[in-house]
């Protein structure tokens, strides 16, 4: 497929270079409300740069990539399914279930694909985790935790204003990540019950070029609670970017017969941990699988997997195929109400209970991967 990127920020670097690790589609234009910022990646990725309007109406591209600010996604979605483009959106689908039931409303009347990131549970720890569940190796899952914690993005972004405005904040912007991978591991959710606060209702910036703004807090930036899944495990989540330092796992899950540790979902992989009963713990590598050999250095030169674009690939194959894909706009779905439900539990001191119940993605197989490679 032909393919247009609206949005040449940051994330925009990582989708052009996936083309290079995929054989289904062609980044052929760009654009951004920056001209400027459009014209340096069509130059330096051999695109066209065009308006958003241009890239909207193009009939040279099948489907649009979404890299805009979360307070645009919804507007970018439903004008490319309007000019009769598949979509595939950066997170969070939108800024709240409402929003994100007129996307899926939209893109049925028109039979069009909706995917969204984060795709990194398709890759080997997600996976690898997944059929380590499903073949029942720690028994049923009933409890589990998971953690994300730091001090925020005001330290090292160069504008880091939307990460603490509503359709943003630690649930929005990073649980969105481990909400994904626990919906791929355990399945949907049911009920929510949490509690939010802000420590600080300004923040000032330390990063360069805008040292020393302040920042006005819009949302809040800990929640703490628990997830309740259909089948009846519980999950214990603490979300905050009011905390320094800390010696939490990530993802914590507790069967019948084991537990298991998973690492950090924001990557494609990473070691797990599995112990059964009382056992000792036993290591997992996942580097020799597809999607977990480290394939590009991180900032501090550290060799690390990284495979964001799988969704995209694996959404434009079950186009081709008429099958539902497994970044699909129904786990987004599912998804964006957990997040908009864990703020709406916070803010109303009520358990929160949800409308949507997707079924668990299909595991991607190595063969899967192998035929979507270049």
């Amino acid at each position: 497929m032909n393919i247009g990127i609206i949005g040449c920020g940051n994330i925009s670097e990582t989708y052009f270079e996936c083309q290079k690790i995929f054989n289904n589609f062609k980044i052929v234009a760009c654009a951004d409300i920056n001209k400027e910022a459009a014209s340096n990646a069509a130059s330096k990725y051999n695109v066209k740069s065009l308006s958003v309007d241009e890239i909207l109406e193009s009939n040279e591209i099948d489907l649009i990539i979404n890299l805009t600010i979360p307070a645009a996604h919804k507007e970018i979605i439903t004008k490319s399914l309007y000019n009769g483009k598949h979509c595939f959106s950066e997170k969070p689908l939108a800024m709240n279930f409402k929003e994100g039931m007129e996307i899926q409303k939209l893109a049925t009347e028109k039979s069009l694909y909706v995917g969204c990131a984060p795709d990194t549970f398709l890759g080997a720890a997600g996976q690898r985790a997944r059929k380590i569940i499903d073949e029942n190796k720690i028994g049923k899952v009933v409890l589990g935790t998971f953690n994300l914690m730091s001090h925020g993005m005001e330290d090292w972004h160069p504008n880091p204003d939307f990460f603490f405005k509503p359709g943003a904040g630690p649930v929005f912007d990073v649980g969105v990540y481990y909400i994904t991978q626990l919906v791929n591991l355990i399945g949907s959710v049911k009920q929510i019950n949490a509690i939010s606060g802000t420590a600080t209702n300004e923040r000032t910036i330390t990063s360069q070029p805008r040292y020393g703004d302040k920042i006005k807090v819009e949302t809040p930036t800990t929640l703490m609670g628990s997830l309740e899944f259909t089948n009846n495990a519980k999950v214990q989540f603490f979300c905050s970017w009011d905390v320094w330092k800390n010696n939490h796992s990530t993802i914590e899950l507790y069967g019948l017969d084991g537990s298991m540790i998973v690492p950090d979902p924001n990557f494609f992989s990473g070691d797990l941990l599995i112990s059964n009963k009382d056992s000792d713990w036993e290591v997992i590598s996942n580097d020799r699988m597809l999607l977990g050999i480290p394939n590009m250095r991180d900032n501090d030169g550290n060799l690390q997997a990284n495979y964001r674009g799988i969704g995209l690939s694996e959404m434009i194959d079950s186009i081709s195929n008429n099958r539902k894909s497994r970044c699909s706009l129904e786990l987004s779905l599912h998804v964006l109400e957990i997040m908009d439900g864990i703020i709406k539990s916070a803010e109303e001191n009520m358990i929160y209970q949800l409308s949507t119940n997707p079924d668990k993605p299909e595991i991607l197989t190595e063969e899967d991967i192998k035929n979507l490679k270049l």
